[in-house]
């Protein structure tokens, strides 16, 4: 129960701040200062952990993007593999700049299980010969993928 507790309150926790992300996008694209999404992501002090989640949260969209085959499985899982990077990549951010020990562990439980995923959705794609088309670097041994430019 504690568990499913502390996960609850990281989702709404992660929901807020893309919703204040949008809203801050929005604005920066109202005001002359557009936004850029990078093309990839890379966790690292150099960014606030505003920027930084800013970052996943538009390199995910952007891989989200993919045009319709029109198989309903293939498109799930080509939308689903970004859609988990961007977790990943979320909790890598709050693993650089959180302070919470049970938010960290949720953060690395999160980067293991949505790791694990993504493979297993790589070689069901793999399996029914979809290419994968999806803006996702391919997994390391390297979970954490973090700099400290300190």
């Amino acid at each position: 129960m504690n568990h499913r507790l502390i996960s609850v309150a990281a989702l709404t926790a992660v929901t807020v701040m893309a919703l204040q992300m949008q809203k801050h996008a929005v604005h920066s694209a109202t005001s002359g200062s557009p936004l850029a999404a990078p093309a990839e992501f890379t966790a690292s002090t150099e960014k606030t952990f505003d920027q930084l989640m800013g970052d996943a949260i538009s390199v995910m969209h952007k891989g989200m993007h993919a045009a319709p085959s029109g198989d309903a499985d293939r498109d799930f899982v080509t939308m689903m593999i970004p859609h988990h990077q961007g977790a990943i990549d979320m909790a890598k951010t709050v693993l650089l700049y959180g302070r919470d020990e049970q938010i960290k562990r949720l953060a690395q439980e999160i980067i293991a299980d949505q790791q694990n995923e993504i493979e297993l959705m790589r070689l069901w794609l793999k399996r029914h010969g979809a290419a994968l088309q999806d803006r996702t670097p391919k997994l390391s041994s390297d979970a954490g993928g973090m700099t400290h430019d300190h």
